[in-house]
């Protein structure tokens, strides 16, 4: 193919030898044909190196890994969809050499509730000591590993797998659906979901903002649903959320996380307590707030920085019990 595009052809060349060999003196045409002989290996020896050159920069191609089309490098912009259902190969292998799977049993061991409607505090089991689980996406992970958010009016999908109901303290119209990235304890970017009252949306992306260069780890951010929240205790969730239509905990009252205006951050590793009320109930290990691991909020550290930035307040500093994963726009 190279030879009928670039260069001459044998028969060509004969051609024009014999030509060139009739109006020539016995000397001359000598000299033409050896001429052109040398004329003919040249151009052999060019298509040869010219077809080695090609066929080695087809090679070098495929091992650089360099894409045919740049475009279809650059991350693409996806659209806010449903989690799919959770599965062990959501996520990539971790970054981070202490991030686990999470053991076959965990929100599998149903709790046995008490009369006061709480599940007895338990020995934290020791898989969950230093608790630290790689994230199993329920959102697709962003492509270039960077922060990502959007915000927008709830799709009716969403909405119908919340816990949002006309009984609720907030119109639907009032929620803004959100996604953010956040850093798992895997060390990889992911995409979480919340609802948040719109009037705090924007503020809310800044503090994940803010977390995620910080690098301060999140195991999963998603979407409860109304059975979800009633389902019986495992004592083992580590969901964090914004939006739960429930009420006050112990009380008849709306949470503020009804409204829209509270976040619960990594309950796991940021337990409720009031007098012998755990919450979850096998995050006993995590009440010895001395004792800083990953996902932890403390005091003048990043996740209670970064609330305080936006104005809200911690539960950590409640002096009647301590909420240390509620941070909460009316301090309530």
């Amino acid at each position: 193919m190279i030879n009928a595009t670039k260069g001459v052809t044998r028969e060509n060349a004969i051609v024009v030898e014999m030509r060139v060999s009739e109006d020539l003196s016995l000397p001359a045409r000598s000299a033409a044909r050896t001429d052109a002989g040398l004329r003919r290996r040249f151009r052999g020896r060019a298509t040869r190196l010219l077809a080695v050159a090609v066929v080695l920069g087809y090679a070098l191609t495929g091992c650089s890994g360099v894409p045919a089309d740049l475009e279809a490098d650059k991350p693409t912009q996806t659209s806010a969809a449903s989690p799919a259902a959770r599965t062990e190969s959501g996520s990539p292998a971790p970054v981070s050499a202490s991030a686990t799977a999470a053991p076959p049993w965990l929100g599998m061991r149903v709790l046995p509730v008490g009369p006061q409607g709480f599940a007895s505090a338990q020995k934290t089991p020791p898989e969950l000591r230093n608790r630290s689980i790689v994230t199993v996406d329920d959102l697709p992970p962003p492509a270039d590993g960077r922060f990502h958010a959007t915000v927008q009016a709830v799709p009716a999908d969403v909405l119908a797998r919340s816990s949002w109901t006309k009984d609720c303290p907030i119109a639907a119209a009032d929620l803004r659906y959100i996604t953010v990235g956040f850093r798992g304890f895997d060390g990889r970017a992911h995409t979480g979901e919340l609802l948040a009252n719109a009037r705090v949306a924007d503020d809310l992306v800044t503090v994940f903002e803010k977390l995620f260069a910080a690098g301060f780890p999140i195991e999963r951010m998603r979407i409860s649903s109304a059975a979800e929240l009633n389902a019986p205790p495992t004592g083992d969730d580590n969901t964090t959320e914004v939006f739960a239509c429930r009420a006050v905990r112990g009380r008849k009252g709306w949470s503020q996380h009804a409204h829209g205006l509270a976040v619960d951050l990594n309950p796991f590793q940021n337990p409720y307590r009031k007098g012998k009320v755990v919450l979850p109930e096998l995050a006993t290990a995590y009440l010895d707030r001395a004792d800083a691991r990953p996902g932890m909020a403390q005091p003048r550290e990043q996740a209670v920085q970064a609330f305080a930035a936006i104005g809200w307040k911690w539960g950590g500093d409640y002096r009647s019990l301590k909420d240390y994963m509620h941070f909460s726009a009316t301090g309530g």
